[in-house]
């Protein structure tokens, strides 16, 4: 059965209508190429080429031949790339979910556009998934790589997942427009000790609900929730009809909702962590081209 090296000596010899001219192009002496052909022509059982001693012409057989090995040559050439492309990280399909909250963060924006500029033939099949589900979903293989909010709570799964923190994100209280600390620059969570919360529900939000309880904790007061929203933007309207405070990431300002102002935090440790979460094992050539594309987009640190 003929190989690939005899389909290009033969597109060579078919092309240049010559043996001497095919065997400079190729970079080898006359001999070998003939017997090459000659090889081909009797693989196939045919004459592919009419020769004499000053010229060189493809038979009918030959023309349909050189159509086909061109073909084939092109296919095997479009094999190649595509496979260096998977390899390097170019090609292949990622599954990625992040949490409501990071949409509002430049980092997700940034990396996705960077990431489809160099790797636009990788799918992206992107989801809406709270922090504690990402990290099951991971451990399932039902996600590559997810935008998180915090750290696993399991020691065997902070050995199976790796992350890598994008940022420390500091956290606002929303308040309304006419609350008395409104126009401060910064407050500490204290001064709002006696003031109601909107929150999401803990069971969907565990994260941020936690954050908000061991803030006012250490501040010395338990915040009274009066009221959930299902979406951390929910919670915006919320504080615009004065029902209660909101204990949100800084990227939340990009909402600039009618009613609502924002105030950094002074107390220690309110940040909220941003972090690129996956398998420890996973080492697929998409998923490590993504991460370097996180690296490289990631805003510095915010604490």
């Amino acid at each position: 059965m003929f190989d690939l090296r005899q389909l290009r000596y033969f597109v060579a010899v078919a092309e240049e209508l010559s043996f001497t001219r095919a065997a400079l192009r190729l970079h080898l002496s006359q001999p070998p190429l003939s017997q090459q052909i000659q090889s081909l022509e009797q693989d196939l059982g045919v004459r592919l080429l009419e020769r004499t001693k000053r010229s060189v012409a493809l038979t009918e057989p030959g023309r349909v031949f050189l159509e086909q090995a061109r073909q084939i040559l092109a296919k095997v050439d479009e094999a190649r790339s595509q496979v260096m492309a998977a390899a390097a990280g170019y090609s292949g399909q990622l599954r990625l979910a992040y949490t409501v909250s990071v949409s509002f963060h430049p980092a997700l924006p940034q990396a996705l556009l960077r990431f489809g500029q160099i790797a636009p033939n990788v799918r992206l099949q992107l989801s809406e998934m709270y922090t504690e589900p990402q990290f099951a979903a991971l451990l399932a293989r039902q996600i590559d790589v997810g935008f998180v909010r915090d750290e696993p709570l399991h020691a065997q799964d902070v050995r199976s997942l790796r992350l890598s923190v994008i940022d420390r994100e500091p956290l606002l209280l929303a308040l309304p427009v006419g609350h008395p600390l409104a126009s401060r620059s910064s407050l500490r969570l204290a001064e709002v000790a006696g003031d109601a919360f909107v929150s999401q529900p803990r069971e969907l939000a565990a994260t941020l609900y936690d954050r908000l309880v061991e803030l006012a904790t250490r501040a010395g007061f338990r915040p009274e929730i009066i009221q959930h929203a299902q979406q951390i933007n929910g919670l915006l309207a919320l504080v615009a009809a004065g029902l209660g405070l909101a204990l949100v990431p800084a990227s939340m300002r990009a909402v600039r909702l009618a009613g609502v102002c924002y105030v950094p935090l002074e107390d220690p440790g309110a940040f909220l962590l941003l972090a690129v979460a996956c398998r420890a094992d996973d080492h697929s050539p998409a998923l490590q081209q993504f991460l370097a594309t996180v690296a490289e987009t990631a805003v510095a640190p915010g604490l």
